[in-house]
């Protein structure tokens, strides 16, 4: 683990630049992404989900989680890359499950494409499997 200290909460208006930049760092934005829309939808549901993690004052990690009422959604989990493989990553998802769990959420999905095996790998060693579903999606906009 790591001696790190970091202060997770409630994503603020004021990290949508750190956040971006930090998705930017991290390779998680695609062109059909537009991060700014995604923050503002974010804030529109389920913002208490959203969360960033705070090393030394600046954002060095998110998580974003999500709940329809039937199952839990992770995206935009970031970790700035001079603090991996220090339990950062590890602390922001039980970070977020804990928050799903206190909304009675019985079951978290997640996707990984499937060529980030380390990624992978990552969410193996916390349980995650993965399920015999194949992933549909239809792009509206």
């Amino acid at each position: 683990m790591t001696d790190i200290e970091m202060i997770i909460r409630p994503y603020l208006p004021e990290d949508e630049n750190a956040v971006i930049l930090l998705w930017q760092e991290c390779g998680l934005l695609r062109s059909w992404n537009d991060p700014k829309a995604d923050i503002q939808r974010k804030l529109k549901v389920n913002p208490e989900l959203f969360l960033v993690g705070l090393i030394n004052g600046k954002v060095a990690a998110t998580v974003m989680g999500g709940y329809e009422g039937h199952r839990g959604w992770v995206n935009y989990l970031a970790v700035d890359p001079r603090f991996r493989r220090q339990g950062i990553g590890r602390q922001m998802m039980e970070a977020v499950e804990a928050r799903l769990q206190g909304l009675n959420c019985p079951k978290i999905n997640l996707q990984v494409r499937e060529s980030n095996k380390e990624v992978i790998t990552f969410y193996r060693r916390l349980g995650y499997a993965v399920d015999a579903v194949i992933s549909l999606g239809k792009r509206l906009k």
